[in-house]
């Protein structure tokens, strides 16, 4: 193909769209999907491809407000230009083709304007195969449905092999000329049953091309197509809220024999002074979950000046922070503990730390880490004064718009 080659696109856009319901709120093509109206997805790609040099949108004559509430929004330049459709797909495309006859292309792309799942690569698929001897192109799917006939809508009469047969999409690609011609014969002969413009292509004799298809090229057509297609929308434009709290503690070690640490009793020949069992790790983990959805520290929800705390276990405490989170809406991914200690040992039972913090936290082993250091028997923590935790949480808060 020459580089001199002309391309123009038709994006017809005058439909009502009755099967996609609550007519209250407009025709589909205006309806939002990812927060914008679908037309303008479509419109997009047309008008960033650089081997497209007009684009025509053709729309209902009722539509024109809608219309220009969606063009502030959308990088229209000077290859846009606007006309009205007809009584039918027919007529509109008719009337798009008319549009461009003043600055004839070599081809045209005729799309349907509530397919905005449209890419660059089909484009390109439908472009570089048209040429002088293949003047229609269309992008089709092998049909994958058992299929079945039936004259009443009721009984089966017969199933179809599917074999050679395929579902069409748009993007369909024409030599501009030829397919002018075919829809204005088809107009004189009062031929208005054509479903699609290569229809027309086949009836006017044109050789018509198939190409690859894509799956995600669905057409919007009822009003379930459209939630589905905002919801995709929605999740790939906006943002992962996962959010990251750290919490920290420190108590002082007395004449004992044991501490708790993770909700693990270990033997030692000391004890972790404080107003509950005084686990250390549990604590700083308690105010890392809290510090994911702002609710402050533990000694605001449990007071050490409160009794009713005097000697508690601090699972406790941890478990009602795990379950604000979830209140909140989050869904935690993963906790992280290192303790800074001299003794006791650690890693004999980091194991059933782990699985302790999992009971607890109701997640998976793999999403509870514990660690331990030393202080190289340096400060407080060196002279086995005290131990000390650091603790980290991630909670997914789902998605937010940037």
């Amino acid at each position: 193909m020459s580089k001199n080659t002309t391309f123009a696109a038709i994006i017809v856009a005058a439909g009502r769209g009755e099967r996609a319901g609550s007519p209250q709120d407009g025709p589909k093509q205006y309806r939002l999907i990812g927060g914008r109206p679908i037309l303008a997805w479509t419109l997009e790609l047309f008008l960033h491809h650089p081997g497209i040099g007009r684009v025509v949108v053709v729309i209902h004559p009722d539509d024109r407000g809608l219309f220009e509430a969606l063009e502030e929004n959308i990088c229209t330049a000077p290859i846009l230009s606007l006309v009205y459709g007809g009584n039918d797909r027919q007529a509109s495309v008719m009337n798009g083709l008319a549009a461009l006859g003043a600055d004839k292309p070599d081809f045209v792309l005729i799309h349907d304007g509530v397919r905005p799942f449209c890419d660059s690569d089909l484009l390109d698929r439908v472009m570089t195969s048209l040429n002088p001897d293949t003047q229609a192109v269309f992008p089709a799917l092998p049909v994958t449905d058992t299929l079945k006939q039936s004259s009443d809508g009721l009984s089966v009469g017969k199933t179809v092999p599917r074999t050679h047969l395929y579902g069409a999409q748009t993007p369909q690609g024409f030599a501009y000329e030829a397919i002018f011609d075919a829809h204005k014969r088809a107009s004189r002969n009062a031929q208005t049953s054509f479903t699609d413009d290569c229809s027309i292509a086949e009836w006017a004799g044109m050789n018509v091309r198939l190409v690859p298809g894509d799956i995600d090229n669905i057409k919007l057509t009822t009003a379930r197509d459209i939630k589905l297609a905002n919801e995709k929308l929605t999740i790939h434009s906006a943002l992962p809220d996962v959010r990251t709290g750290n919490g920290y503690d420190v108590h002082a070690l007395v004449d004992g024999d044991h501490v708790t640490l993770c909700g693990i009793d270990i033997e030692h020949d000391q004890s972790l002074d404080g107003h509950s069992d005084a686990d250390v790790a549990l604590h700083a983990l308690t105010d890392a979950l809290l510090a994911t959805c702002g609710e402050g520290d533990i000694g605001d929800h449990f007071p050490p000046t409160d009794p009713q705390w005097k000697g508690a276990a601090s699972h406790i405490f941890l478990e009602h922070a795990a379950a604000l989170v979830r209140t909140r809406g989050g869904t935690l991914l993963n906790v992280d503990v290192t303790l800074i200690c001299e003794a006791p040992k650690i890693g004999p039972h980091r194991l059933a730390m782990r699985k302790k913090l999992a009971d607890m936290l109701n997640i998976d082993l793999q999403r509870c880490s514990v660690k331990a250091t030393t202080n190289e028997k340096i400060g407080f923590i060196g002279r086995q004064e005290g131990i000390a935790c650091i603790a980290t949480a991630s909670v997914f808060y789902g998605y937010s718009q940037p």
